[in-house]
């Protein structure tokens, strides 16, 4: 049978215990002192009280009198008894210059020699102190009777000690109840106060707190993810390291707003948001974020955890997944093509009408090899050829004429390293489908891109024949969720977005401007790095015959 091993006590029992200890101590030494102090202040009061009887009776006119007569006993007890009860003290002792007694509480001391100093009292002084005589231990005063310039007498008048310790115990009783009752309520406090803290520690003891923040800090670090902590006043409480490389932060936010860390104004409103948001797509300067935030709450607004999570690699791979899709899709659509109009030859070869079937087919050859010549002659960079193809055969499939203008010429191994093929189909891309979704149903659906190179800039133009870009919305339409059409499924407002935030990291501009027929135009200029038009040489690596060293295009 295993013995029950007693579980550490929590913290607010350890600050209990020691608080109640620490008012016992003080209230225990508080009592103390002043059950010290005021016994020696009974020690004084029954001094001063003393004396004073003890000069009464000597000054009492009556007292000399008795004196003078043969028996000054029989005068002198009953008057003494009748001070003693009088003035609360224990004893009333009236005696001769030698010390032989004329008066006593106890008549077989009467005639006896006086225990105590009289010396001081002979020379004509009153005194007190303390000493045990036939009563016990007692505070004294002895007084010098004068009759006539000379000392007839003396008188002495004490409380016992034990008196004076019964008076102390009865206020020591007193200030013990005081006592008693102080501790009760700080007892009582502390309970209170320390109940409230245990439910703030959920009742962990001390270990147990430094083992959880043990734990806290190391699942800080080790977490991928982002995190940020927001108190009540929507301030930063707490960031680790993965937040604070996705926002572009320092340790230093630490207390600061999350209006003032200078995040794009669509993020900054959702962590500001007081409802929980999940999965929201937000985009900084260089990345794509997925936020989740979650109010703490427990009665009242505590704060706000929000994790991040780093999306921008899948997010490119999805933009490429897309074109994917899309170029499978027109080839799906070009292969049924091609099916049927493989079918009508053989129809009209079957019905022996082959010179008709030979012109059919090669006036449809002729026509593919047409707009492949002439995407390829305006731009020979294939990752921009390829592209423009693909996105050709789509917009065809939705009944929108997309061409290459004349004014187009991008010669292939002009790109530089540092541009790379992803972000050019993230930026060309989103600007093509943005505008074939624009002037899809208008009159002439036409879209219309240029490209060229002038000087050291890439130049990508991108017009359309829809309705336009209100110029109140310029700079609108490049924002997250932005959009002039219903959402789908996924959302809507993230291309344009995701374009603006690609040529933003080439330091790149991006701008919106009415074009000439109606309808918007999107310009690009990005930097090549050190190439000018029609120049072989790139900053960073070298173009001979077409291959560029030094990066993959």
């Amino acid at each position: 049978m295993r013995l029950p091993v007693p579980r550490p006590r929590s913290l607010a029992g350890q600050l209990f215990a020691m608080q109640a200890v620490l008012i016992a101590v003080l209230v225990a030494g508080y009592a103390l002192f002043t059950y010290v102090s005021d016994r020696s202040q009974a020690e004084e009061a029954a001094g001063r009280q003393a004396l004073a009887v003890t000069r009464s009776v000597a000054d009492s006119p009556s007292v000399r009198e008795a004196i003078r007569t043969s028996d000054p006993t029989a005068r002198l007890q009953p008057y003494a008894q009748h001070v003693q009860r009088d003035t609360e003290v224990d004893f009333v002792t009236i005696m001769n210059p030698e010390g032989i007694r004329w008066t006593h509480p106890r008549p077989e001391e009467i005639g006896q020699r006086f225990r105590g100093h009289i010396e001081a009292a002979l020379r004509g002084e009153a005194f007190t102190e303390t000493y045990t005589g036939t009563l016990g231990p007692s505070v004294r005063a002895v007084a010098p009777v004068w009759d006539g310039g000379k000392i007839v007498g003396l008188v002495s008048a004490g409380i016992r000690v034990e008196e004076i310790s019964k008076r102390a115990q009865g206020q020591l009783a007193a200030l013990l109840g005081v006592a008693g009752g102080a501790l009760a309520l700080g007892a009582v406090g502390t309970y209170v106060i320390n109940a409230r803290l245990r439910r703030h520690t959920h009742g962990m003891n001390a270990a147990e707190l430094s083992r959880m923040h043990d734990y806290h800090q190391a699942a800080l670090h080790a977490v991928r993810e982002g995190l940020l902590m927001l108190d009540g006043q929507f301030r930063v409480a707490l960031v680790n390291d993965g937040g604070r490389e996705l926002l572009g932060v320092s340790e230093e936010v630490i207390g600061q707003s999350v209006a003032d860390l200078g995040l794009p104004p669509s993020l900054t409103g959702a962590l500001l948001a007081s409802e929980p948001r999940v999965d929201e797509v937000h985009l900084t300067a260089d990345r794509v974020l997925v936020v989740n935030t979650s109010p703490v709450s427990g009665g009242e607004r505590r704060g706000t955890v929000v994790t991040l999570r780093d999306v921008t690699e899948l997010q490119s791979l999805m933009g490429e997944l897309d074109s994917e899709r899309g170029f499978t899709q027109a080839l799906r659509s070009q292969a049924h093509e091609a099916a049927n109009r493989l079918h009508t030859v053989v129809s009209l070869i079957e019905l022996g009408r082959a010179e008709e079937a030979v012109e059919f087919a090669t006036a449809e050859l002729e026509l593919a090899q047409a707009l492949t010549d002439q995407v390829v002659a305006a731009v020979s960079e294939p990752v921009l050829a390829a592209l423009l193809l693909g996105k050709t055969a789509q917009a065809n499939e939705r009944g929108v004429e997309l061409e290459v203008s004349e004014e187009s010429r991008l010669d292939d191994g002009l790109l530089p390293p540092s541009l790379p093929a992803r972000d050019l189909v993230t930026i060309l891309g989103n600007l093509i489908d943005n505008a074939v979704d624009a002037a899809q149903g208008s009159a002439r659906a036409r879209v219309t891109v240029t490209a060229y190179a002038e000087d050291t800039s890439l130049v990508l133009r991108v017009a359309d024949t829809g309705e336009g870009v209100d110029p109140a919305h310029a700079e609108a339409v490049f924002e997250r969720g932005f959009s002039t059409k219903p959402a789908g499924p996924g959302g809507r407002g993230l291309g344009l977005a995701l374009a603006r935030q690609a040529v933003s990291r080439h330091e790149g501009s991006l701008t919106v401007a009415g074009a000439n027929g109606g309808g918007a135009e999107f310009e690009v200029r990005l930097p090549l790095g050190g190439v000018r038009a029609g120049e072989g040489v790139v900053s960073g690596g070298a173009v001979s015959g077409g291959a560029v060293s030094g990066g993959d295009v």
